[in-house]
């Protein structure tokens, strides 16, 4: 087991930047998925301006951190996250608009923006309206749907890094399939333009509707979830392989391939990181017995490594 980051200097800087600063506190509060140990420190900016000073803090001082937005597409470890976890939401939400620009802060939750531009007849985030994520984890992983994603938007992104804050523009972005340069790249987004297209809302206002009726009706919305588990192989869907594979409702533990989408995977109370991850391992060795493809996990795996069980 990793060692805890216990060091009452760190915890004393982060609480002189930001007031919400938590020792221990378990993250299966602050996910979708409701699984999760604790993290050894916690720190929760309520504002942009407290976000930057506690990115700056961290990267000064060369501590270990991962952040959370929204904490869907995450699945954390029964023994925790050692370091820091930076979570990022209410209170980082502020947005703003300049003609057929959004200007909007990473911890503003990407259904409100979707809504939030319908209203004001901008056409480009209707496919986001069903996504429970953050503006900042939708743009460092490209989060799409609907044959969608956030790199036909996404114009220009503020971050903070070792280095100091950089503006980045789309092209050094490096987008590609649920993925981008900030994968890579130690920074923490702040804020992010959205270039849309100015149209009738209330045509807006159907497609986001449309594209929401048929969210609830293929994806499970009510037990804990993590949203899709695997990636899509070229030219197929996860989802179907698994089906088709015989995977739909196979359990281990808590964990259970969802009935509804077979490439959700849910929580029906009790479930452990060890059980998902090892339904993960069943499901594709079921779908690698019968297509020959391997599935490549989509959800984001943090904390500790779980033992096989």
């Amino acid at each position: 087991m990793a060692r805890r980051v216990q060091s009452p200097d760190l915890v004393r800087r982060l609480r002189q930047v930001c007031p919400d600063v938590r020792e221990r506190e378990l993250l299966r509060k602050h996910v979708s998925f409701r699984i999760g140990g604790p993290a050894d420190i916690l720190v929760v900016p309520r504002s942009g301006d407290e976000l930057r000073a506690v990115a700056r803090a961290l990267f000064d001082e060369h501590a270990p951190f991962v952040i959370l937005g929204a904490g869907s597409n995450v699945l954390i470890s029964d023994g925790g996250i050692r370091g820091v976890v930076l979570k990022i939401g209410k209170g980082v939400d502020r947005v703003t608009r300049d003609g057929d620009r959004i200007i909007a802060e990473s911890g503003v939750g990407l259904p409100h923006l979707a809504r939030d531009a319908a209203a004001s007849g901008l056409s480009g985030l209707e496919f986001a309206a069903g996504i429970p994520a953050s503006l900042g984890g939708a743009v460092v992983m490209n989060a799409g749907a609907h044959g969608h994603a956030m790199a036909e938007i996404v114009a220009v992104v503020h971050a903070v890094t070792p280095d100091g804050e950089v503006e980045l523009r789309a092209a050094m972005l490096e987008y590609a399939y649920r993925t981008s340069v900030l994968q890579q790249r130690a920074a923490v987004v702040t804020e992010a333009m959205l270039h849309l297209r100015a149209a009738d809302p209330a045509a807006v206002r159907r497609q986001t509707d449309e594209w929401l009726a048929h969210r609830s009706a293929t994806q499970p919305i009510g037990p804990p979830s993590s949203g899709c588990v695997f990636r899509n192989p070229a030219g197929d869907h996860a989802g179907r392989l698994i089906d088709l594979a015989g995977g739909k409702g196979l359990q281990v533990g808590g964990a259970r391939v969802s009935e509804i989408h077979a490439n959700y995977i849910v929580n029906t109370g009790e479930a452990t990181a060890v059980d998902v991850l090892t339904l993960m391992r069943k499901v594709n060795a079921l779908v690698e017995e019968k297509f020959g493809v391997r599935l490549d996990a989509e959800v984001k795996l943090l904390g500790e490594t779980a033992p096989d069980r």
